[in-house]
């Protein structure tokens, strides 16, 4: 039996119907779980003598709202890198949000610590809410930010801009002036383009 096939046996010997599915791509392996059974699951993970998952590496948010053209799934994942030192081997653990305009997941900061500042960096730029978090707070943009930057439909020019004002003497916050407009290249823009550089050579 090889490596990835011992690992995913592991997994469902140890996670057993909390684990809605498995998949192998590349050499890697990934589970996932339904977030009403993130917390049981990953500790299942890091305790259970087959997998003993003793690290978490990182932790991202996914927005799949236009993945693949067309996606009818939750909107919201939160994707869990692990790293088991004992078997030298490694698992992408992924849930999603039950709810679309308002995703929670639980905080898996109980289970691992470096879950911590992962967290509010999925917060922060996802939006995503971490249910446990003693201290979710934005961790990359400023405290004024207006929206998650990292959301698909976040506005590419944002929806505030900052500031200095004199007369305040001090940064301020403002709607964004910043005019949207959509920069096309001038050969895709223009019809017989080709046509009027060869004229102008001579050629």
């Amino acid at each position: 039996m090889s490596r990835i096939e011992t690992l995913t046996t592991a997994l469902a010997a140890a996670l057993g119907d909390k684990l809605v599915s498995v998949k192998t791509d590349l050499g890697e392996v990934t589970a996932v779980v339904r977030p009403q059974d993130l917390i049981s699951a990953t500790t299942a993970l890091r305790d259970a003598a087959d997998l003993r998952f003793e690290q978490l590496l990182d932790v991202c948010g996914m927005d799949y709202s236009t993945f693949g053209g067309v996606w009818d799934g939750s909107r919201f994942a939160v994707v869990y890198h692990l790293l088991s030192l004992t078997h030298n081997w490694r698992l992408r653990l992924r849930t999603f949000a039950a709810d679309d305009d308002f995703p929670v997941v639980d905080s898996v900061l109980g289970v691992w610590a470096s879950a911590n500042w992962y967290e509010r960096e999925a917060f922060d730029l996802y939006g995503i809410v971490f249910e446990g978090h003693p201290d979710l707070r934005r961790l990359l943009t400023d405290y004024g930010f207006v929206g998650h930057p990292f959301r698909k439909d976040f506005p590419v020019s944002g929806n505030v801009e900052m500031r200095y004002d004199p007369d305040q003497r001090r940064v301020i916050y403002q709607p964004v002036t910043i005019e949207p407009r959509e920069i096309t290249p001038r050969i895709i823009r223009e019809e017989n383009y080709a046509d009027v550089q060869t004229d102008k050579k001579g050629v």
